[in-house]
């Protein structure tokens, strides 16, 4: 087995390795660290001949010793040590195949990220770095602050859960409904780092993506009949489904227009329009996820790029707007908007978010105002500002992609 297999392995299944630890061990440090050493463990084994059935299991098990090592070795533990290790051998037995104990122990970290004692922010942070697997560096770069920054209101996050014996476990089925709102946010986050990474060579992970789809379909089963978890189920499928589509062989970036639409994945597209129908029917005002699943459907709908409805997918960002404003959903109705009124009328609503500082720091905005200066014809702005979308961004098919618009310039 090769490095670069060995490094796909661990990067699948870190996520749910570490949840299952994090439950054993009630701590997300030592948790972390055993997880390490047993990655160390299986550089050193597997390339050799020591591969297992189940990669997963084995890094539970694994990682289940080196806790138990790294407690006996420290003092602070030794009032406990007994119990502790007694604990970890009656509960840490990872089974042969994954099941429904080990596919519980994400949703439980997950709800464990949004208990209300946490601002939303710190909910998605730990989620970025426990459940997508983020270094500290790059969680801190999706809230525009530094590092070390990031560092310390993790680790105060981690000292809360422990000190304050927050507990690792869904919450009873009467509460659930109050940390709904935010587990499907961390839920659709784990979705969008599968659908578009955030850094490095490749363009999607989709085992996040798919990660993200199995707990939309855990909620649902829950939860049923609740329009915003049948709203995120339906954008993710919807979305997932294009998957095929968006890279090349050599995984450039293949923008929606130039897509092949025999390459999307029909049934998972037609499982996500009933759910769109679905979230819609149930009572009440509309739903953020429901809207923008609606929008994804008109793209699914649509035999070409050229006969999409851009007037009703831009209607359907004002309704955002004004139920979930944000200037993000303000630049997404912008670029629907240069496919109804033209680039120019785009490029002034774009221009007033940025006026405004609401997009400070966005990598996106760079890129969308250059696509607009592009199709205006306003070559050396769209230059400048595809150099700074490239300046923006840590991922490879993204700056290979401004690279080619710039090109096509010339």
């Amino acid at each position: 087995m090769t490095l670069s297999e060995i490094d796909k392995i661990f990067r699948d299944e870190a996520g749910r390795t570490l949840a299952t630890l994090i439950r054993l061990v009630g701590d997300f440090d030592l948790a972390e660290d055993a997880l390490q050493d047993a990655f160390a463990a299986a550089l050193e084994r597997w390339p050799a001949c020591e591969f297992p059935d189940n990669p997963r299991a084995w890094l539970v098990n694994v990682a289940k010793h080196k806790a138990i090592d790294r407690i006996r070795r420290q003092a602070v533990f030794r009032g406990k040590e007994q119990a502790l290790v007694h604990e970890l051998e009656l509960n840490a037995q990872a089974p042969a195949e994954p099941s429904a104990t080990l596919d519980d122990d994400m949703l439980r970290l997950i709800f464990t990220c949004c208990h209300p004692a946490f601002a939303p922010e710190v909910q998605v942070a730990l989620t970025l770095r426990t459940v997508c697997g983020l270094s500290t560096a790059q969680v801190a770069r999706a809230f525009l602050v530094s590092e070390e920054a990031m560092a310390q209101r993790l680790v105060r996050a981690k000292q809360k859960i422990r000190l304050a014996g927050i507990p690792y476990e869904v919450p009873e089925r009467g509460t659930l409904v109050q940390r709904l709102d935010g587990v499907l946010a961390v839920i659709y986050l784990v979705f969008t780092e599968g659908y578009v990474a955030t850094s490095g060579a490749d363009l999607m992970r989709p085992d996040l993506a798919a990660e993200a789809i199995r707990l939309g379909r855990l909620l649902d089963r829950l939860l049923p009949d609740r329009a915003g978890i049948k709203g995120l189920l339906a954008l993710m499928l919807l979305h997932d489904a294009r998957r095929a589509g968006r890279q090349t062989a050599a995984g450039d970036i293949v923008l929606l227009e130039e897509q092949d639409r025999s390459r999307w994945d029909r049934a998972q597209i037609e499982e996500g329009l009933r759910l769109v129908d679905d979230a819609l029917r149930v009572p009440g005002p509309p739903q953020p996820y429901g809207v923008q699943a609606a929008i994804a459907a008109l793209h699914a709908r649509a035999p070409s790029y050229e006969q999409t409805d851009w007037p009703q997918i831009a209607g359907l960002y004002e309704v955002l707007l004004r139920i979930n404003p944000s200037p993000v959903i303000e630049l997404n109705h912008a670029a629907a908007m240069s496919m109804v009124d033209g680039p120019a009328r785009a490029l002034d609503l774009v221009d007033a978010i940025t006026a405004r500082g609401g997009l400070h720091g966005y990598e996106l905005l760079p890129a969308v105002r250059a696509d607009l200066l592009r199709r205006l014809g306003r070559k050396e702005e769209a230059r400048e500002a595809y150099r700074a979308a490239t300046e923006a961004t840590q991922l490879e098919p993204l700056r290979r992609l401004y690279a080619r618009r710039m090109r096509e310039m010339n």
